[in-house]
This record gives structure tokens, sequence and C-alpha cells, in this order.
């Protein structure tokens, strides 16, 4: 049985729901995104209490479980491959020049890339990035924690956080905080 505690998500989304603007632009995170955070030369914004930083977030993780279109969204923002633990890409098609030899394909059903990234964290913490993966584990009920940053933009269209899931969710707010401009929540499912 998969242990759901373990598998978090960690994701920026704007006011009105999109992870992903239409053709999957990304622009509007404007150095704010958990990527993002990361590869920024000047410091990040600190969290007030009841927010969690990136760094916080990581610090329990040993191995992330990345949609494939995450994947290619990662590789085109031209930086340094951001992680320094294994990644998973769940995707059929071969992933060609890796920039990490810690990134690995992975296919089949959503349990199944589940338990190989449990397998893979050794004890740690399984971070689920990508819309459509989160999606799949909220129906599967696998998903043990969402922190959700709400970056104060309206995109009108994109790429939605939570449509397409296949049933309701009902989730308890855990704890919420500012971060810099955005609003951050913590939410575990019911």
């Amino acid at each position: 049985m998969i242990e759901k505690s373990r598998v978090r998500v960690y994701i920026a989304c704007s006011i009105d729901g999109f992870i992903a603007g239409a053709d999957g632009d990304l622009s509007w995170l404007d150095g704010s995104g958990p990527v993002e955070e990361v590869q920024t030369a000047s410091p990040p914004p600190q969290p007030e209490p009841g927010a969690l930083s990136y760094a916080d977030f990581t610090k329990n993780v040993g191995a992330m479980l990345m949609g494939r279109a995450t994947y290619d969204a990662v590789i085109g923002f031209g930086i340094d491959w951001p992680y320094k633990i294994p990644v998973l890409v769940a995707t059929t098609r071969p992933i060609e020049n890796p920039p990490s030899d810690s990134i690995t394909a992975v296919s089949g059903s959503i349990e199944q890339m589940i338990a190989q990234a449990i397998e893979t964290a050794n004890g740690k913490e399984v971070y689920l990035d990508g819309g459509n993966l989160i999606r799949q584990a909220l129906d599967a009920g696998l998903v043990g924690e969402l922190v959700v940053t709400m970056v104060p933009v309206v995109l009108g269209a994109g790429h939605p956080l939570f449509a397409g899931a296949t049933q309701r969710h009902h989730f308890e707010f855990v704890q919420h905080g500012r971060y810099g401009s955005m609003l951050q929540y913590t939410l575990r499912p019911k």
C-alpha cells in the first residue's frame, strides 16, 4: 500500500487557478515560482509565518515525480538543471540528452509511478509536480499535502490546476501565510 503522506505538492498558480498560461506560458511567474526561486540571483522573498519556502519544502524530499510537460517547460527555461535529487519523468517518449544523470523516464499507472518514486526517495518524501499528475494522484487518493502559492495575476486562460479531476475532493486548510506579494496555503485531503 502506498503511504500517501509521503507524496507532497509544491506549486504556484494564478489567482484564477492556472499553473501555466496559454501554450504553457510561464512568463507570468516573474521569478516567483518554485523553480525560479532556486535560480534567482538576488535573495527570494522570505515567507511569513504560515508559508513555506521552497528550500524548507525540499529538506526532506528524496525524489521528484514530474510530468513530461513540466520537464519540457523546465528545459525550456534555458537554465542549469535546478534539481539535485532523482527526478522521475512520467512520459512515453524518450528523454534525449537529459541535463542530469539523475533523470529517469517512467510510465505506467499513477499508482505504479508513485510507488517507484517512493522507492527512489529511499525513506524521504516525494515531490509531485505537473498538473495532470497531480490530478491523477488526487483522484487515486495518493496526495498527502499540497502547498499552493497564489501569484496575484489573472491569466484568463491556460492550464488549470484542478480542472479535469474526475471526482470532488475535500480539503482542510492546514496553514496559510504571505510570501512576498503572494499568498500561500497548505491543504490536506480529507
